[in-house]
């Protein structure tokens, strides 16, 4: 109960009051979100296949995340402010999707494998830098491709059902 009363409290707030009674604020919003969105996967993708060893296989990986990742983290910024814009102005209507529950949980996966990928995969970085991945790291390129592609499509499916 606390949680419904809570994420009333959020949607009957100005901002996302605006937000929802607009004809323009929420699809401009919305568009900012894929936009960045776009971005994010891309980058991510980028860095997932080398891990696999699709693609750029003779480019060392550090030069290619160093690349890439700041592009991520940029994006990553902007989709969640939108996000949570979008969000706060049907918080009630959101919280009971599970299109959108299965977004958040696979948004909390993605992040559990980067942070467990950046703990183990990239221990022993000097050694396959320039050579092929270790099973640890192709690993966690090959999930966060799935989880990624999970994200993307549950996200397009929150449009469908709410």
């Amino acid at each position: 109960m606390a949680v419904e009363s809570t994420l009333s409290w959020l949607q009957d707030l100005r901002l996302p009051t605006e937000i929802r009674e607009s004809l323009w604020m929420f699809p401009t919003i919305e568009t900012v979100h894929v936009f960045a969105l776009v971005l994010v996967v891309g980058s991510i993708m980028t860095v997932d296949l080398r891990l696999l060893g699709f693609t750029n296989r003779d480019r060392p990986f550090s030069e290619l995340a160093a690349e890439m990742l700041p592009w991520t983290w940029l994006a990553f910024s902007f989709a969640a402010i939108a996000g949570l814009l979008m969000f706060s102005s049907k918080a009630l209507i959101y919280y009971g999707n599970i299109p959108f529950r299965l977004k958040m949980c696979c948004l909390l996966f993605a992040g559990i494998n980067m942070l467990l990928f950046h703990w183990v995969g990239v221990r022993h970085l000097h050694i396959w830098d320039k050579a092929r991945p270790p099973w640890s790291a192709k690993l966690a390129g090959g999930a966060s491709l799935v989880l990624w592609t999970a994200i993307v499509a549950a996200g397009r499916w929150i449009g469908f059902t709410t």
